[in-house]
C-alpha cells in the first residue's frame, strides 16, 4: 500500500541559515557537486531572487527622462 505524505505536516529540525546566520524552520537545502549542504532561509532566497543586493548607485536612466540610445 502506498502512503501519501503531506510536506506541510513534516517536522523539519531548526537549522542556521548560511547567508544570515539565523535559526529558521522554513528553509531550502541545496547540495553542491562536492556534496556540501547549503541551507538558505526563505527570506534570503527571496532577497536574492529580487536582486535586493544591487549596488547603491543603481538607477534606471529612463526614469529620470534620459533614454539611452
Amino acid at each position: 500500500m502506498i502512503e501519501a505524505m503531506d510536506p506541510k505536516t513534516l517536522e523539519k529540525p531548526t537549522v542556521r541559515c548560511t547567508e544570515c546566520d539565523r535559526e529558521v524552520t522554513h528553509y531550502n537545502t541545496f547540495l553542491s557537486p562536492t556534496n556540501d549542504r547549503t541551507v538558505v532561509c526563505w527570506e534570503c532566497l527571496s532577497r536574492e531572487e529580487k536582486g535586493f543586493f544591487a549596488h547603491r548607485g543603481f538607477h534606471r536612466e529612463a526614469r529620470s527622462g534620459d533614454i539611452p540610445r
